[in-house]
C-alpha cells in the first residue's frame, strides 16, 4: 500500500504579509533586491542568541517552529532543508575579515555559521532533535530535492511519521548584487507588482523561508495531500507540455484534472516562454497563478508557491493579485506547481485537497 503524505503544518517568512488570503494589503517594492518582512523572532528565539544569527538562521528557526506548532508536533522524525546559497551574510563577513586581517587571527565563528547546513543544524539544536538531518543545495531545485528525500523517508522507513521539510535563502549586500552583473536581475529598478508586464531580461530577487510539517496521517488541521514531485535539469521549450503530461500520467491524471496551476513566471523574457507554452496549450482552460511579482525569485522561492497552494486548498480562497488569466474561479481540488530558473532546474509539484 502506497504511503500517503499530508501537509499538516506550514510556516512562512517572505517579503509579503503572512496571510494574503485574508485580504492583507500587498507590499510594494521599487527595488530589484528587497528584504523579507521580519516577524517577532523573540517569540521563539532568545534575544541574546538573535544577535549572533544571520537572517537565514533566524528565518529558518522561526518558520520551522511555526510549521511544527501548526501541526501540534514538538519533535519531528526528520529535518530536511533545502537552500540554494546558504548563509551568504556570514560568508561575506568571513571573507571581509580574511581580507582585513590579511588571513591572520581570524575568528572561526562566521566561517562555521556560513556553511549551508547551519540552518538545519540550528533548527535541530533549538528543538533538541537528534533525528535524521540533511541539507540539500541544488540551485533552484534545492527544496524539491528535500521533498524527494522526504518521500523516500516515508516510503522506506515505517518508523517515520513526521518530517519537517523547508527551504531558506537570504539576500546579502555583495553576493546578491552579483546577480545584476551577470544579467540575472533587471538592469533598472522596477516596481515589483509590474514585474510580469516587463518585457526585458532578468528578474527581481528577495529572500524567505518556507517550512512544512509532513505526516503520514491527516488531521482536522491538514492543508493538503502531497502527491508527488519531479525534477529535471534540462527540458527544451517544445518538450515542456509533454514533460508535464508524462508527470501527470504517472499519477493517473491528465491536464484536465488540474484545477489550478501555479507558475514561476519571473518577468525574464529570455525564459518565460516555458510558462507561456503551458499557458497557451495544455492549461489554456485552467486557472493560472503567479507569485514571483510579490516575493521575488530566489533558489527556494517555490516554497512560497507550496505555501500558497496549501492555503488555497484548505480555504478555497484565491487572491486576485495572483491570477494570470480570467478562467472560471472554482474551488480547486488539485494544484500543480511548475518552476524553472534560467531555462534549467525544472520542477513539478503536485498537491491535492484532503
Amino acid at each position: 500500500m502506497e504511503t500517503k503524505i499530508y501537509i499538516n503544518g506550514i510556516g512562512n517568512i517572505s517579503a509579503q504579509p503572512g496571510d494574503l488570503l485574508s485580504g492583507e494589503p500587498v507590499m510594494v517594492y521599487n527595488e530589484n533586491i528587497f528584504p523579507a518582512i521580519s516577524p517577532n523572532y523573540k517569540e521563539f528565539i532568545n534575544p541574546m542568541a538573535l544577535r549572533r544569527m544571520s537572517k537565514a538562521i533566524k528565518m529558518g528557526v522561526y518558520s520551522a517552529k511555526i510549521a511544527l506548532r501548526d501541526a501540534k508536533i514538538e519533535i519531528p522524525d526528520a529535518i530536511i532543508t533545502g537552500t540554494g546559497e546558504g548563509c551568504k551574510q556570514d560568508t561575506e563577513k568571513f571573507i571581509e575579515n580574511m581580507l582585513a586581517q590579511d588571513e591572520k587571527l581570524l575568528t572561526p565563528t562566521s566561517f562555521i555559521q556560513s556553511t549551508h547546513n547551519t540552518i538545519g543544524g540550528q533548527i535541530a539544536l533549538y528543538l533538541g532533535c537528534k533525528n535524521y538531518n540533511v541539507t540539500y543545495t541544488q540551485n533552484a531545485v534545492s527544496l524539491e530535492t528535500a521533498l524527494l528525500d522526504a518521500q523516500m523517508q516515508f516510503s522506506e522507513d515505517p518508523e517515520i511519521n513526521s518530517v519537517l521539510v523547508g527551504g531558506v535563502d537570504e539576500i546579502s549586500k555583495k553576493i546578491t548584487a552579483f546577480r545584476k552583473i551577470d544579467g540575472q536581475l533587471k538592469q533598472v529598478p522596477i516596481t515589483n507588482t509590474d514585474l510580469l508586464k516587463e518585457d526585458s531580461p532578468g528578474t527581481i530577487t528577495s529572500e524567505g523561508a518556507n517550512f512544512f510539517t509532513l505526516s503520514k496521517k491527516a488531521n482536522d488541521n491538514s492543508y493538503a495531500e502531497f502527491l508527488d514531485v519531479s525534477i529535471k535539469n534540462t527540458v527544451s521549450p517544445i518538450e515542456i507540455n509533454s514533460e508535464v503530461e508524462d508527470f501527470l500520467k504517472s499519477n493517473n491524471l491528465n491536464a484536465k484534472d488540474i484545477d489550478l496551476v501555479i507558475l514561476g513566471k519571473n518577468g525574464d523574457n529570455r525564459y518565460d516562454h516555458y510558462y507561456q507554452n503551458l499557458q497557451e496549450q495544455i492549461f489554456k482552460n485552467t486557472l493560472q497563478l503567479g507569485y514571483k511579482h510579490l516575493v521575488g525569485d530566489y533558489d527556494t522561492a517555490s516554497g512560497y508557491a507550496i505555501f500558497l497552494a496549501a492555503q488555497i486548498l484548505k480555504s478555497g480562497k484565491i487572491p486576485e493579485i495572483l491570477t494570470l488569466n480570467n478562467d472560471e474561479n472554482k474551488v480547486p481540488k488539485k494544484i500543480l506547481i511548475y518552476n524553472q530558473y534560467l531555462g534549467k532546474d525544472h520542477s513539478l509539484i503536485l498537491l491535492s485537497a484532503v
